[in-house]
C-alpha cells in the first residue's frame, strides 16, 4: 500500500513538473514572438539608419533574434533564440523557432547583447535556411546590410549575398562578427507553441497554420514589408503620377 502511494506521488509530481515546464516554455516562446515584433519594427524604422525599402520589399525570409548574447576573450561565443518566417504564394509563413550558436576566433574582449535581424535575399539563402542547419560564412553568403532609406547602388546584395544582417547593440564589444554562427531549429520552443516538434521546412513553406501567439509578429512583418513595397512603388512612379 505504502509503495503504491509513493508511486502515485512520484507520478503526479512528474506530471505537474511537466505541466509547469510546458507552461513556462510556452510563455517564454510567446514573449520571444512579441519581442521579435518589437525589435523588427524598431530596427526597420530607425531614422536614417533603418533597413532600406528595397531590401524589405524583396526579402524572401526574415529572421529576428532579440538579445543575441556575444562575448569572449580571445575566443568568442554567441548564443540566442529567435524566430524566422518566409514568403509563401499568399502570405508569410507560420514562424519557425530558431537558435543561433557558434564560436569565432580573433581579437575579442568584452560582452554584448545584440538585437539581430537577418534578411534572406535569394533562393540560395532560402534553401540554406530550409535545411534547418545553416552555418553563416563570410564568403559571399552573409554580409552586414546597407542602412538608410535606400540601399546603395554600389552594393552587390541583389546578386551574391544570401543573408543581410542588421544589429542593435546594447554593450561594448570589439571584433563583432557572425561568421561561423549556426542557425538551426529550436525544437523545445516549437513543441511549446505548436504542441509537437513540427519540421522546420513545413513551417517555412507555409504548410502549417500560424498559432494565435504568432499574430503580433506576423502583423509586424506584414506591415513593414507591405509599407516598404508601397513606398518603393511610389518613388519609382513617373513624376506626373506622384501625389
Amino acid at each position: 500500500m505504502k509503495r503504491n502511494l509513493v508511486l502515485v506521488v512520484l507520478t503526479l509530481s512528474a506530471f505537474l513538473g511537466n505541466l509547469a515546464w510546458a507552461g513556462s516554455a510556452r510563455q517564454d516562446s510567446t514573449e520571444r514572438l512579441q519581442n521579435s515584433a518589437d525589435v523588427l519594427k524598431e530596427i526597420a524604422n530607425a531614422p536614417d539608419k533603418g533597413i532600406p525599402e528595397e531590401i524589405l520589399g524583396d526579402a524572401r525570409c526574415i529572421v529576428v533574434v532579440p538579445h543575441l548574447v556575444k562575448g569572449g576573450f580571445i575566443f568568442g561565443a554567441k548564443h540566442g533564440r529567435g524566430v524566422a518566417v518566409c514568403r509563401t504564394d499568399e502570405k508569410w509563413s507560420a514562424p519557425a523557432f530558431i537558435s543561433v550558436g557558434g564560436g569565432s576566433w580573433g581579437l575579442q574582449i568584452g560582452a554584448e547583447g545584440v538585437d539581430l535581424v537577418m534578411v534572406v535575399m535569394n533562393d540560395k539563402g532560402l534553401r540554406h535556411l530550409l535545411s534547418s542547419k545553416f552555418e553563416i560564412t563570410g564568403e559571399g553568403s552573409a554580409a552586414a546590410g546597407p542602412v538608410g532609406r535606400h540601399a546603395s547602388a554600389g552594393t552587390d546584395w541583389k546578386l551574391n549575398t544570401e543573408l543581410l544582417t542588421y544589429s542593435r547593440s546594447r554593450g561594448v564589444f570589439a571584433g563583432l562578427t557572425l561568421e561561423g554562427a549556426v542557425i538551426q531549429q529550436d525544437s523545445d520552443s516549437t513543441t511549446a507553441i505548436y504542441g509537437r516538434d513540427v519540421p522546420f521546412k513545413k513551417l517555412l513553406l507555409g504548410e502549417v497554420a500560424a498559432p494565435a501567439p504568432a499574430a503580433p509578429f506576423l502583423q509586424a512583418v506584414s506591415d513593414i514589408t507591405r509599407q516598404a513595397r508601397a513606398q518603393e512603388a511610389r518613388e519609382q512612379a513617373p513624376e506626373k503620377h506622384r501625389p
